[in-house]
């Protein structure tokens, strides 16, 4: 399986948008601030993700969510998630 996924800060609410083959273990990486992107707001936790058979499906996913319009989006369907306190 191929993931999207979408990661919210416990520090400051930032999200974190991404794709990965292992969730668990991508989870992990970022929680224990192995990456360099997601490291000064760690820990995250995941609120979202959408698993796709295709690859090349997932990464159109991600690049979707990444643009203005996906963005959005995010806030829209996420919105009674967002709008809870840390």
């Amino acid at each position: 399986m191929f993931y999207f996924y979408i990661l919210r800060s416990q520090k400051n609410n930032k999200l974190y948008l991404g794709y990965t083959t292992d969730l668990k273990a991508r989870l992990k990486s970022h929680n224990s601030s192995e990456n360099k992107a997601t490291k000064p707001n760690a820990p995250y936790d995941l609120i979202y993700y959408s698993a796709f058979t295709s690859q090349p499906d997932a990464l159109e996913c991600e690049k979707y969510f990444k643009t203005t319009a996906g963005w959005k989006r995010i806030h829209s369907m996420l919105k009674n998630t967002l709008d809870k306190p840390l």
